[in-house]
């Protein structure tokens, strides 16, 4: 059974489960979303429930062996810090709950590299301390800590993934802005560039998970599955120029203006309950180093990313250009 499965990571999962043999229960909040999606993948059973409201996650749960936990509230300026609350921490709660209440074997819970804010000593391991740095990283860490209660317990097989900084693929538009920027010559490298920033492909991502949920020495254990390793912004922004078949951007400001001016849009703007259109942690990502070790993944389940930079980038491209998005 899938949480999140109508996100970015859900459906690609769903696929890969399904290719494999496996019958799928998708958990999704929006009926018609579910519907689409089982319009989409047509051998999966749709239920339709929400991990806020314990009473609706029954069904979703029985005859289920495996539950893959990636429902979360990621990257909201707008919402209130009591919603990304009953979601990332409460709504975790529920479905482990529920899911030992039926005899799961296995809970993976998808987590992020975000609970350990900027590492100290990069590449940072799973055994770097937690210092997430803001209210929605501080909710993952807290939504972990409920994950190794029940791994505590013993009573059912809990995994607890983190992964990012960064995920992307055709499907995501997250990244969409530095692509259009670079190649319209508007985007502006705000720092040295010199920091490090490391990426998943959304397949290698997957198979990270299906590993997790799946590999017999996996349980009650905690893994990071990114990509193999960090690349400078510089040699990203580099390599997406590249891509669109334009010449790098050369500018470079400093990075600490920009920092406060998006501290001043979320003064200005959260009161009235308006996204800011820039704000800290979108500086941030000029900002701060985040590098990563998956050495215990690839030790422990042979986790191997198999999708190189340069590809994953020239597919995401690919699937921007498809949809309209880089004319």
């Amino acid at each position: 059974m899938v949480t999140g499965a109508t996100g970015f990571v859900g459906p690609y999962l769903i696929k890969e489960l399904v290719a494999r043999g496996e019958p799928v229960k998708a958990l999704v909040r929006d009926a018609k979303k579910g519907a689409e999606l089982a319009n989409e993948i047509d051998t999966i059973e749709i239920v339709v429930g929400d991990i806020t409201k314990p009473e609706t996650l029954a069904a979703a749960v029985a005859d289920v062996h495996t539950v893959y936990h990636l429902a979360a509230t990621f990257r909201s300026e707008t919402l209130p810090e009591s919603e990304v609350i009953a979601t990332n921490v409460t709504g975790t709660k529920n479905m482990l709950e529920a899911a030992e209440t039926a005899g799961v074997s296995r809970f993976v819970h998808c987590s992020t590299v975000g609970v350990h804010g900027v590492p100290d000593n990069p590449p940072a391991n799973e055994s770097a301390p937690y210092k997430a740095d803001n209210y929605v990283a501080i909710s993952k860490q807290k939504g972990e800590e409920v994950a190794q209660a029940f791994m505590e317990k013993g009573k059912m097989g809990v995994t607890v993934v983190r992964t990012g900084p960064g995920i992307y693929g055709p499907g995501d538009t997250r990244y969409l802005k530095l692509f259009k920027g670079i190649k319209k010559k508007r985007f502006v490298v705000f720092g040295s560039g010199e920091i490090q920033y490391q990426l998943v492909f959304v397949e290698d991502f997957v198979r990270g998970l299906i590993l997790a949920g799946t590999h017999p020495d996996a349980a009650q254990e905690t893994f990071i599955l990114t990509g193999s390793y960090s690349i400078t912004l510089n040699q990203l922004v580099q390599m997406v120029a590249d891509i669109v078949g334009v010449a790098p951007p050369k500018l470079r400001l400093p990075v600490m203006p920009l920092y406060y001016a998006g501290w001043l849009c979320e003064i200005i703007c959260k009161p009235f309950g308006i996204s800011p259109p820039l704000y800290r942690r979108r500086v941030d990502f000029f900002r701060n180093s985040r590098s990563f070790s998956i050495g215990k993944a690839e030790k422990v389940l042979g986790f191997a990313p198999q999708v190189s930079y340069e590809d994953g980038l020239q597919r995401t491209a690919d699937w921007y250009r498809e949809m309209g998005y880089l004319s």
